[in-house]
């Protein structure tokens, strides 16, 4: 799976934390007056972590999970936070033994069930990483269920699932029709099944949602041609061209591997 869409579905959470603008100094400030409650202190230094951590500053995001977690060492959001960073650090054993103490503190938890899931996913245990999204899904509190069953359709490809996969990405779809990664691996699953009517409906929709990226303008090409729009081929063709000229997807084009 391309980093495009492994970011797409990674989700970044601490408890009651999205990502945003806010600088890391607007935590930081919280914590002047930082309350006495060991929770809250985890809480706030889970949410100052995870600005370092989109921001990139690994390190500077450890130390504040050490302080969380020190704070409360039972507090799930701070393991799975370092579980997260460990992951972008490649210390797999680390960041295994942090999701799992997430888990085994908040097991219903959705973001830290997909987060896990999608780790398990990423280092070689595909087929275990599915029943995470599947657990994930049935909290009725989980804002994005889309991102888990498409998470669970991508890893279900994986183990060699297409069957499921291609449930899993229905379900997203049905949730939230604009779910970028479910129309483009369902386009991927229609064109292999030639149903090149239904690939070309997905893939016209994803790339008018989002900037086509190599692997979208490719399915389009593919489609296309398939179904004699040399037109729109030549389009997508020149767009792949101008924008991804060193990328696989347009050698195979100039290699004429249009069934691959």
């Amino acid at each position: 799976m391309k980093r495009a869409v492994a970011t797409m579905l990674f989700v970044l959470v601490t408890g009651c934390v999205t990502t945003t603008t806010e600088a890391p100094t607007t935590a930081a400030g919280a914590q002047s007056g930082e309350s006495t409650d060991p929770r809250n202190r985890a809480r706030l230094r889970t949410e100052l972590a995870s600005l370092y951590y989109s921001r990139g500053s690994m390190a500077v995001a450890l130390e504040e999970l050490r302080l969380a977690i020190a704070a409360d060492k039972n507090y799930a959001p701070a393991h799975a936070m370092f579980g997260m960073v460990y992951m972008e650090l490649n210390e797999n054993q680390l960041a295994l033994a942090s999701f799992e103490r997430a888990h085994s503190l908040a097991p219903t938890d959705p973001d830290i069930n997909h987060n896990f899931g999608w780790f398990l996913c990423q280092t070689g245990r595909a087929p275990d990483s599915v029943r995470y999204f599947l657990q994930a899904v049935k909290n009725p509190l989980y804002p994005t269920p889309w991102r888990s069953y498409s998470a669970a359709g991508v890893c279900a490809l994986r183990a060699g699932n297409s069957k499921d996969a291609e449930d899993y990405f229905l379900r997203a779809l049905k949730l939230e029709p604009d779910e970028p990664t479910a129309l483009l691996q369902l386009g991927q699953i229609r064109f292999k099944q030639n149903n090149f009517e239904e690939a070309q409906k997905l893939v016209a929709r994803l790339n008018k949602l989002l900037t086509p990226t190599a692997e979208s303008l490719w399915l389009a090409i593919r489609i296309e041609r398939k179904l004699g729009g040399r037109a729109a081929e030549q389009t997508y063709a020149i767009q792949l061209r101008r924008r991804f000229p060193t990328s696989p997807e347009f050698l195979a084009m100039q290699r004429g591997d249009y069934d691959k």
